[in-house]
Formats: C-alpha cells, structure tokens, sequence
C-alpha cells in the first residue's frame, strides 16, 4: 500500500505538501515575550495618568478600582509582606520578581476575553498604572522601553535559584538500596478506598 497526500504526491518521499514556511514575519506575530533584561519590548510609552484611563475602562470591572479585586478576579495591588503567610496575596508589587512578567503576562492575556487588543502606548500606560497602584512609582511617571529596565520590584530578591543538591543534600542521608522485600503487595487500589489523609483513623488497605 502507498499512502497519499492530498495533492496525490506519495507520502514516503517525506513531503506531505500541507502548509507553507514560516516567514520571518509570521514568526514576529507569534514571537512576543519580553525578557528582564527587556529584550523583546516593543516600541511606545505610557503614563500613569494614560495607564489609569485604560485600566478603569478595560480592567476594573474584574480586577476592582484600586487592585483590589471583584468577585472571584485576582487581588493585583497590595499584598506586600504575606508571602510567608498561610494564606499569601500574591501582587504585582507583593510577588513578581521582575517587571518583564507582568508586562508579558498583560501582553499576551489581558484583557480577558479580549487579549492582544491594546495598543503598545496602551499596554506601557497600563503596566504603569499597575505599579502606580503597588506604590511603586509616583504618579508622574511614564513607563518606556527606554527606562523599563530601570524599575525594581519589591521582591526581586524572593526568587533564587534551586539549589537543593547543595543546601539540603546533607540531610537526604544515603539511601538504602539493600535487603529490600523480594515481593510487593498491593493491599488496595484507590478506585475502591478512600486515599484522603485522616489521622483519625487506619484506613483499608495501608499497611
């Protein structure tokens, strides 16, 4: 048997004749992630006070007013100092390490429902608007490819690396890879008891 494309072309000379090359230009529509070092912002500049107009026309309805939140939206503004916390309010200004994140996220996902729809001036006012309700520039400013760089975020030292091969090895002892059981039984299958942990009680099958 030979199997065919479409076009009739014969599938095993590796050409299926289905879609086109990507041209550069089509790979800029798709390629639009911002880095902290600002590689990939786009060109433009916004002002907090451009920044508020936009958010109270595109964003508040979920986000609140002020950042605060509406109904089930997440808390954007606030929030500094409850990450150690049982229950941390994870902000613009409380959690991101760097202002690439929010600028990319707003860039690729909001508004929601109608994403990749602000201008670039639009998503710079925005984004300055955001840091403005997080108390992290005054009201004056304007937020542009040209000092992005220049705005730290209040946790830029929360994130560090993972470097638990160095500080927790030490307690991982060595493993035992010796005079294991030759068999293993299975005493019971989730499908048929209930696996929520309850210090209460021993439950069917854990032994």
């Amino acid at each position: 048997m030979v199997l065919l494309t479409a076009s009739g072309a014969a599938a095993g000379d590796g050409k299926y004749n289905i879609g086109q090359p990507a041209t550069p230009e089509m790979i800029a529509g798709w390629d639009i992630d911002v880095r902290p070092d600002g590689q990939g912002l786009p060109p433009g500049q916004g002002s907090v006070k451009a920044g508020e107009q936009v958010y109270v026309e595109k964003c508040a309805a979920c986000h609140g007013e002020f950042g605060e939140s509406a109904g089930r939206w997440p808390q954007i503004a606030g929030g500094q100092g409850t990450l150690s916390a049982a229950d941390p309010i994870k902000t613009v200004g409380s959690y991101f390490a760097h202002l690439s994140s929010v600028f990319d996220y707003v860039r690729h996902a909001m508004p929601f429902g109608d994403a990749q729809s602000l201008s670039n001036d639009e998503l710079y006012a925005v984004v300055a608007y955001l840091l403005f309700l997080n108390d992290i520039v005054d009201e004056k400013f304007v937020l542009s490819k040209g000092n992005f760089t220049s705005v730290k975020m209040p946790n830029a030292g929360g994130f560090y690396d993972d470097d638990r091969e160095t500080a927790e090895k030490s307690f991982w002892g060595t493993p035992c890879m010796s005079n294991c059981k030759d068999t293993v039984r299975i005493t019971g299958r989730a499908r048929v008891i209930d696996v929520t942990p309850d210090d209460r009680v021993t439950r069917r099958g854990t032994e």
